[in-house]
C-alpha cells in the first residue's frame, strides 16, 4: 500500500510540475526565465546565476516570489527556496523589504 502511495505521489509531482511549467507565468517569470535560473538555485552543486537568469530577475515581481519562500512548490520544482532568496543579491537587485 505504501508503495503505491508513493509511486502516485510521485507521479502527481511529474503531473503538476508539467502543468505549473506549460501555463507558467509566476510572478512575471516564464518558463524560460525558470529555467534560465534553475542551475542557480538547485542543489547539490548551484552555479552563480547567469546574465539570462539575471535578466528574469529584475523583471519579476520579487514581493510575489517572497510569498513562495516557505511554499512546497518551489521545492516540488526541484528549486531550493533558500537560494532563490539570494538571486536578487547575488544579482545586484535590491530585493524586497521583509522577504
Amino acid at each position: 500500500m505504501e508503495v503505491k502511495l508513493v509511486v502516485v505521489a510521485i507521479v502527481m509531482l511529474g503531473v503538476l510540475e508539467g502543468m505549473v511549467m506549460a501555463e507558467v507565468s509566476l510572478c512575471n517569470l516564464s518558463e524560460e526565465d525558470l529555467m534560465n535560473c534553475k542551475p542557480a538555485v538547485t542543489k547539490p552543486n548551484p552555479v552563480d546565476p547567469s546574465p539570462e537568469c539575471c535578466k528574469a530577475v529584475m523583471g519579476a515581481n520579487l514581493k510575489c516570489l517572497c510569498s513562495y519562500r516557505n511554499s512546497l512548490w518551489l521545492p516540488a520544482l526541484g528549486i531550493d527556496p533558500h537560494l532563490a532568496m539570494q538571486l536578487p543579491p547575488k544579482c545586484n537587485i535590491t530585493p524586497p523589504t521583509n522577504c
